[in-house]
């Protein structure tokens, strides 16, 4: 039982006298609200309202803000629930939604607002514009509890709500790949319909610079266009890139404020700066104008540090400050290799002079300057937690920290503003699961349950220095994420959870009670064409190989992260459905069969798409690339795909940049003949900076290089050791295929590329074992 259900259970009248924080009283066994994020206080009442294309919008206040968040709900719930509201003409309140801006309203915290159903009529109130746009957020969740169209009856209830934190954000990177105008604004109205404040717009970088600056056109001639490796051939652009104009941007900048998001425009300084070097190399450090960068990861080169390289900053950051009225600019400072700096005179001359002892002080130095330029114009800087390095740090400067924690705790001990972003707890570019059909994304998993679970005050900051941490915020980084399709898949609904960590009261936290709420989310998105990904609820079909290898006969085990809702399955090949057998217990099956399984909602709804697996003998001894390991020593890891602009979705490929070396899991052997392996080219375009020295070399015997395959251990027994073909001619996708000797019982195969590191990556697309005739 909920601790809703108990509560209304329970005579408990002392708790029915006031209001509660979310999990509160209730006065009948409905079902709670399926409200995301949800709110800081929640009464449930006897009765209800029904609102039908009958029922009147009044606006007791008539001032252009209150009728826009009119408009935005009447829009909102007529596109998802087919329900058409009108703002009354009369002002008649009876039996009304009302919307009111009242000084007077009930909550007084800033962007907070009251909300009551009564079976006379709904009423919203709030003191500011966002809390009045915030309190018709939620009664759109209430207009749509479910995914019927038309009239809907609205639960009598009390709300009181109000942020935990000011800053809600989410980062979206635009530079490594960009997005459409109308991409972006469809991201930012998901944003704002879970009460999120903060899109951090990341628009320059070294793959490319996507903002307007019409004092220095160069920019977007030049640095917002890449040459893509392989252009032109297997579906690669033969140029890639694209740029926002300054007219569209403040389309973008109008609509989020018209949403009560403000956007925080990102330009790197002074590392990440290739595209800025490319487009005029005097504010780079060596003169020399390098290509727009192809290659994800960290490149070396960074801007200058005399004066007219300041000239340069300080007139774009002119363009920006008067395309974003954002109190914060975010000038990065994340990333910056100091190579450069180092190896030049000019730079050392520089750092002699102004008594820096080394180039870390010198990036503080250089952040400084900024940070006093953004001072004069009234705004504050923001960048990633290595602003912290030196000693000229302006002290209205926030800290954004990404390198776990550690830099938040130290702004905020230092007295600084913190925005808590840390990899990989918060990096939306991680995969939120492990199952074969993930998108691409950087491994290890961070689940839609670890965000919901994060903790955004450190233990070790006193109430003091916590009120020094102004929120949270996830990221998007889109190297791997090569369009809309891929970002949506990635953030939604880990978005969701972020939310409500951003939004609500840290005691309302309650996963099993999140879980419960997020169909009806679900059903919203699916009405608004979002692309969510499905891998809380997706399900993972279990067998044991070996044992099915030998006895012809396979226990399926069947199980998905959440735990949530009912999983039903078929062996008859049909689609899955709840008329389907449910799971309850791991189940006995005769090799050949096929599982296909799926999960469901109490109502019935899908939470997951089918999900089959095949067991008989082949595909027992067939196995994906990205099911097979990391050797031992490195566990570094990315899901790619073909090629690195790539507009599918799959295929996907599992590939370790530092060590082309792979497991497959132990296996019975006997009666195994041959390897066939399903082979991709890649191309290699990875910056690593200083950790290029991990990458390993090994010897190759053939020109182009082999995929060796060893007994047991990486160091063991050659088996089978096949030539790569010439990628010069050979086509992109290849196969391999060699004889195995006899083994007996159980082994491991590690299988190694050994084509050499200044070429192509190659990956593994499939590996099958062929048993003899």
């Amino acid at each position: 039982m909920n601790r809703l259900a108990l509560l209304s259970r329970c005579a408990c009248l002392l708790l029915a006298l006031v209001l509660l924080p979310a999990q509160a009283a209730r006065a009948d066994d409905a079902t709670p609200p399926s409200l995301i994020p949800l709110p800081a206080q929640l009464e449930l009442q006897h009765g209800g309202f029904t609102v039908d294309a009958h029922t009147p919008v009044v606006l007791a206040s008539h001032d252009d803000a209150t009728k826009q968040t009119a408009d935005y709900l009447i829009d909102l719930v007529a596109r998802t629930r087919d329900l058409h509201l009108r703002v009354a003409t009369d002002g008649k309140a009876a039996h009304a939604i009302m919307l009111q801006r009242d000084p007077h309203a009930p909550v007084a915290q800033a962007e907070g607002y009251a909300l009551d159903v009564t079976p006379q009529g709904i009423r919203v109130t709030a003191r500011d514009d966002a809390g009045l746009f915030h309190g018709a957020v939620t009664l759109y969740q209430l207009l749509t509890p479910d995914a019927k169209q038309g009239a809907v009856e609205v639960p009598a209830l009390s709300i009181r709500d109000w942020p935990r934190f000011a800053w809600r954000g989410l980062m979206l990177d635009s530079a490594r790949h960009f997005q459409s105008v109308a991409e972006v604004e469809k991201l930012i109205d998901q944003m704002a319909q879970l009460k999120l404040d903060v899109l951090h717009w990341h628009l320059t970088d070294d793959q490319g610079w996507r903002i307007e600056i019409k004092r220095y056109p160069e920019l977007t001639k030049i640095g917002a266009w890449r040459t893509p490796p392989d252009a032109g051939h297997d579906g690669e652009p033969k140029r890639y890139g694209g740029f926002y104009t300054q007219a569209q941007i403040r389309a973008v900048v109008a609509y989020a404020a018209a949403r009560h998001v403000t956007i925080v425009p990102e330009l790197d300084m002074p590392g990440h700066a290739q595209a800025a070097v490319a487009s005029y190399p005097q504010v780079g450090v060596t003169g020399r104008r390098p290509k727009v960068s192809v290659d994800s990861g960290v490149n070396p080169w960074l801007y200058n540090v005399d004066d007219p390289t300041f000239t340069f900053i300080d007139h774009v950051l002119d363009e920006v400050m008067a395309l974003f009225p954002s109190t914060y600019i975010h000038v990065g400072g994340d990333e910056a290799i100091k190579d450069q700096w180092q190896a030049s005179p000019a730079v050392q001359a520089k750092m002699r002079a102004l008594g820096i002892s080394n180039e870390d002080a010198l990036q503080g130095w250089f952040i400084g300057r900024v940070g006093q330029y953004l001072d004069k114009h009234g705004r504050k800087l923001i960048g990633w937690d290595e602003i912290l390095e030196g000693d000229n740090l302006p002290a209205d400067a926030t800290v954004m920290s990404w390198r776990g924690i550690d830099g938040a705790i130290k702004a905020a001990l230092l007295g600084h503003d913190v925005v808590m972003s840390p990899a990989p707890d918060l990096y939306f570019d991680h995969v939120q699961g492990d199952l074969a059909d993930e998108y691409s994304g950087r491994l290890g998993v961070e689940s839609l349950k670890d965000v919901y679970g994060f903790r955004a005050l450190p233990d070790v900051l006193n109430a003091t220095q916590a009120k020094h941490v102004l929120g949270v915020q996830a990221n998007v980084w889109t190297e791997h994420l090569p369009t809309m399709a891929h970002v949506e898949h990635a953030v939604f609904p880990r978005l969701d959870a972020l939310s409500e960590v951003a939004w609500s009261p840290a005691t309302t936290n309650d996963w099993p009670g999140f879980l419960a709420r997020l169909p009806a989310q679900l059903a919203r998105y699916r009405a608004q064409h979002v692309a969510y990904a499905d891998s809380a609820f997706a399900v993972d079909i279990a067998a044991d190989r070996n044992v099915a290898l030998a006895t012809d006969k396979a226990t399926v085990t069947l199980s998905d992260q959440s735990g949530f809702g009912d999983i039903h399955y078929t062996l008859d090949g049909s689609t899955p459905s709840p008329a389907s057998p449910r799971y309850d217990a791991p189940f006995n099956v005769s090799l050949p069969t096929t599982v296909r399984a799926a999960s469901f909602a109490a109502d019935g709804s899908a939470l997951s798409a089918p999900r089959e697996r095949v067991l008989d003998r082949a595909a027992l001894l067939s196995l994906p690339g990205t099911a097979l390991a990391n050797c031992p020593g490195s566990d570094f890891r990315l899901r790619v795909q073909p090629m690195p602009d790539a507009t599918s979705t799959q295929p996907v490929y599992a590939v370790n940049v530092f060590d082309t070396c792979q497991l497959f899991p132990p296996t019975l052997m006997d009666g195994i003949a041959a390897i066939h392996v399903d082979a991709v080219r890649l191309p290699r375009n990875f910056a690593l900076a200083h950790e290029q020295k991990l990458v390993v070399s090994r010897p190759h015997r053939t020109p182009f290089g082999e995929l060796v395959v060893h007994a047991d251990r990486c160091d063991g027994p050659v088996l089978a050791s096949m030539p790569l073909p010439d990628p010069a001619h050979a086509p992109r996708q290849f196969q391999l295929d060699a004889k195995l000797p006899a083994q007996a019982g159980e082994h491991s195969l590690c299988l190694i590329y050994t084509a050499p590191v200044d070429g192509p990556l190659y990956a593994l697309g499939r590996v099958s074992l062929q048993a003899r005739p």
